[in-house]
C-alpha cells in the first residue's frame, strides 16, 4: 500500500519489468535479482528530485536510477574515411600473405612488418607492433561456435565481407511479430535493435557512421574470400569464423536509455554470446573541461552508485555467459578506455571486472588521444593520425595508398557496403575482442575448458610488455585538440609506464592453449526422464572428435540404454535410478553418470 500511495502522489503511473521474461533463463535472472528492476513511468510534470526522494523512503525500494538516454558524442576529428571494394582491390599485397584479401596489406594491426608507406622519417613504424595474427593463424582462424556480441551501431549483416560470419537465430523469421523461441524478443534473427525495440538492425540513417560495422569487421571479416579485408577471427577459405551478434544501442541520432542498454547486455548472455564488445563508455573522470569534456565517474563506487542497473547487467553477463560444459564458463566484457587524452580510463572500462583497452600507434607508443592509467588491462592497435598526419593529407585523395596509421575494416557508405579507415580506442577494443574470440576458437579445437577468470589471466600472462618502449623517450605528434590547427607537441612517454596494460598477443595466447592451459573438456553428466531421450554430440569433447570411433559400455540397461549414431550419443531413460557410462574415443576414455528421474515441469523433483 505504501508503494501505491507514493506512486499515486506522482500522478498516473505505469510499471514495466526492465527485462522481459525468458523462461529458459528466468531462474538465473532471479538469482541475480534482475527480475526486481522495474521502469516506473509517471506524470512528466512531477518534480524528479521530489519523486526520487519519496521513492527512497519506501522500504520496498533498494536502488533507484534515472532512466536517462545515453548520448553519442560526435567527434569531427575522428570521422571515418570510406573507400569502395573496387578501389581497395588496387592495393599492394603483403608478401607471403596468409590470405588473398586485398586490404590485408594495410591492416598493420594484425601483421606489422615495419616500413609502411605512411611512415615519415620522424614517425617510424616498428615491425611487431601488432597483435601477432601471423603466428596465431597457423594454428586457428576462428570457430562459429564462439559468439561475440557487438553493442554499437547496427552491424550491416548483409555486408559481403561479414554475412558468412553473422550470428543467426535460426528459430526466428526476421521482423516477425511472433517470438518463436520464447526469449522475449520477436523476430530477432540477427540480433536486436534496442534503440527502437525492434528486430530490424539498421545502418542506413543519415547520421549512421558505420562504427558498428567497422568494429565487427576487425573481429570477424571473412578471411580468404578475395574480398576486402580480414578479421582477427574470420575463419579460412570458407570454414566459418566466429559469429557476430548485433545488439544495436545507437541508431542514427538516437541512442538507448540505460534500461535498454541493460537489456542488450542480458540479451547477449542469454542468447549465446561469450564476449561483450563495447567500443563506448562515459568520459574519463580526468577529462579536461577546457577541451569541452564533461568528466565522468571517478571511482568504481561512484559509477556503481550512479548506474547500478548497468553494473548488475554487466555482472550478469560476466557470471552467466558461456557454459560449464563449453569452452568457457562465464563471459568476458571488453570496453574501450576512451579518447580524452586522460590519465584514467572511462567507466565502464575502468570497472575491475571488465577489460579496459587502450590504443597504440604502429611503433608501440601510445596513440595521442588514448586514455590510460593503472586500470588499463591491454593495449592494441588503434591508429594515430595525430602522429602520422591526417588521412589523405599528402596523397591526392588516394587514401588507401597512404592510410597514415589508421585502422582499415568493413564500413557502410550511404547504406551500401564499403571499407574504410577509423581510429580510436574504439578500434583497439575489437582487436582484443577478436584475439579473445580466436583463443576460445582454438580452445574448441583443442577441447580445452576455462573459467572466464582463468582465460583472462591467460590473456594477460601471454601479452607483451610495453614499458620497455616508454623509457627516456618523447614522441612528437602533429595535432592535439587542446591547440587549434597543426602544431608540434611532445609526449612524455615516461608518464605512460605501467599505465597502458600489456600488448595483446594472439600467437602467444594460442600457443599457451596448445601447451595445455585450461582443463580437459569433459562429457557432462546426463539427467533424463523415463521414456525420454537425451542426445549429445561426443565430438565436442575429444580432440579430433569428428574423426574418432566411439564405444560406450557399463550402462545398466534396466535404468537406461545408450546408443551411438556416429558421434551422437542417444541416452534413453527407462526407470528411475543412477548408472554410469564409460565412453572410449580412440585412446581417450571418460566416465559419466546417468540419472533417470521424473520432472514436474518446472525442474527436477
Amino acid at each position: 500500500p505504501s508503494t501505491d500511495e507514493v506512486l499515486r502522489i506522482l500522478g498516473a503511473y505505469q510499471l514495466e519489468r526492465v527485462f522481459p521474461v525468458d523462461p529458459r533463463n528466468e531462474e538465473r535472472a532471479r538469482e541475480a535479482g534482475l527480475h526486481l528492476w522495474y521502469i516506473v513511468r509517471f506524470n512528466p510534470e512531477a518534480d524528479l528530485k521530489v519523486a526520487i526522494g519519496n521513492l527512497r523512503l519506501l522500504g520496498e525500494v533498494s536502488k533507484i536510477q534515472c532512466n536517462t538516454t545515453l548520448k553519442r558524442v560526435d567527434n569531427e576529428g575522428r570521422k571515418p574515411v570510406a573507400i569502395s571494394s573496387d578501389r581497395l582491390k588496387g592495393a599492394p599485397r603483403l608478401a607471403d600473405a596468409p590470405f588473398n584479401d586485398p586490404g590485408l596489406y594495410h591492416q598493420w594491426g594484425y601483421i606489422n612488418k615495419g616500413g609502411y608507406d605512411f611512415a615519415q622519417e620522424w614517425a617510424p613504424t616498428v615491425a611487431g607492433s601488432d597483435v601477432n595474427c601471423e603466428e596465431a593463424w597457423e594454428l586457428c582462424t576462428g570457430d562459429p561456435s564462439i559468439i561475440v556480441a557487438v553493442l554499437d551501431e547496427g552491424v550491416m549483416w548483409s555486408h559481403p565481407d561479414l554475412s558468412a560470419n553473422i550470428w543467426v537465430n535460426e528459430a526466428e523469421v526476421l521482423g516477425s511479430k511472433e517470438d518463436a523461441d520464447g526469449n522475449g524478443y520477436a523476430g530477432d534473427r540477427y540480433g536486436f535493435n534496442f534503440v527502437k525495440n525492434s528486430p530490424i538492425i539498421s545502418w542506413s540513417d543519415a547520421h549512421d557512421t558505420g562504427h558498428g560495422t567497422h568494429v565487427a569487421g576487425t573481429i570477424a571479416a571473412v578471411n580468404g574470400n578475395g574480398e576486402g579485408v580480414c578479421g582477427v577471427a574470420g575463419g579460412r577459405d570458407g570454414q566459418g569464423g566466429v559469429k557476430i551478434m548485433s545488439c544495436q544501442v545507437i541508431d542514427g541520432s538516437y541512442s538507448v536509455s540505460l534500461a535498454q542498454e541493460a537489456r542488450a547486455i542480458k540479451y547477449a548472455a542469454d542468447n549465446g554470446a561469450v564476449i561483450l564488445q563495447c567500443s563506448w563508455g562515459y568520459n574519463s573522470a580526468l577529462a579536461n573541461i577546457m577541451m569541452g569534456y564533461t568528466p565522468g565517474p571517478g571511482s568504481e563506487e561512484e559509477w556503481a552508485g550512479l548506474y547500478p542497473l548497468e553494473k548488475e547487467a554487466i555482472d550478469y553477463f560476466i557470471h552467466n555467459a558461456g557454459s560449464p560444459n563449453g569452452v568457457i564458463e562465464g563471459g568476458i566484457a571488453i570496453f574501450a578506455s576512451g579518447n580524452e587524452y586522460s590519465a584514467m580510463p572511462a567507466f565502464p572500462s575502468a570497472y575491475s571486472k571488465c577489460l579496459s583497452v587502450a590504443a597504440i600507434a604502429a611503433d608501440y607508443t601510445p596513440a595521442g588521444y588514448t586514455d590510460y592509467g593503472a586500470e588499463v588491462d591491454f593495449s592494441a592497435p588503434g591508429g594515430d593520425t595525430e602522429y602520422y598526419g591526417a588521412i589523405g593529407e599528402n596523397n591526392d585523395g588516394t587514401d588507401w595508398e597512404n592510410p597514415n596509421g589508421s585502422i582499415l575494416s568493413t564500413l557502410v557508405l550511404n547504406g551500401q557496403p564499403a571499407y574504410g579507415y577509423y581510429e580510436g580506442t574504439s578500434m583497439s577494443c575489437p582487436h582484443v575482442s577478436g584475439v579473445a574470440a580466436l583463443g576460445l576458437s582454438y580452445a574448441v579445437k583443442m577441447r580445452r575448458h576455462f573459467k572466464a577468470e582463468e582465460f583472462i589471466e591467460l590473456m594477460k600472462s601471454t601479452a607483451r610488455e610495453l614499458d620497455p618502449y616508454y623509457v627516456d623517450q618523447t614522441k612528437v605528434y602533429h595535432y592535439n585538440h587542446s591547440t587549434p590547427g597543426y602544431s608540434t607537441v611532445q609526449m612524455n612517454l615516461n608518464e605512460y609506464r605501467g599505465k597502458m596494460g600489456r600488448l595483446i598477443d594472439a600467437g602467444a595466447l594460442l600457443r599457451a592453449i596448445g601447451d595445455g592451459a585450461g582443463s580437459e573438456m569433459r562429457v557432462p553428466n546426463i539427467t533424463v526422464a523415463p521414456e525420454a531421450n537425451y542426445t549429445i554430440d561426443l565430438a565436442r569433447y575429444f580432440v579430433n572428435g569428428e574423426n574418432l570411433q566411439y564405444n560406450v559400455t557399463g550402462v545398466e540397461e534396466n535404468i537406461a540404454t545408450a546408443a551411438l549414431q556416429g558421434t551422437i550419443l542417444v541416452v534413453r531413460g527407462l526407470a528411475e535410478g543412477t548408472t554410469t557410462a564409460t565412453i572410449e574415443a580412440g585412446e581417450a576414455k571418460q566416465t559419466i553418470a546417468i540419472t533417470v528421474r521424473k520432472g514436474n515441469g518446472n525442474g527436477w523433483m
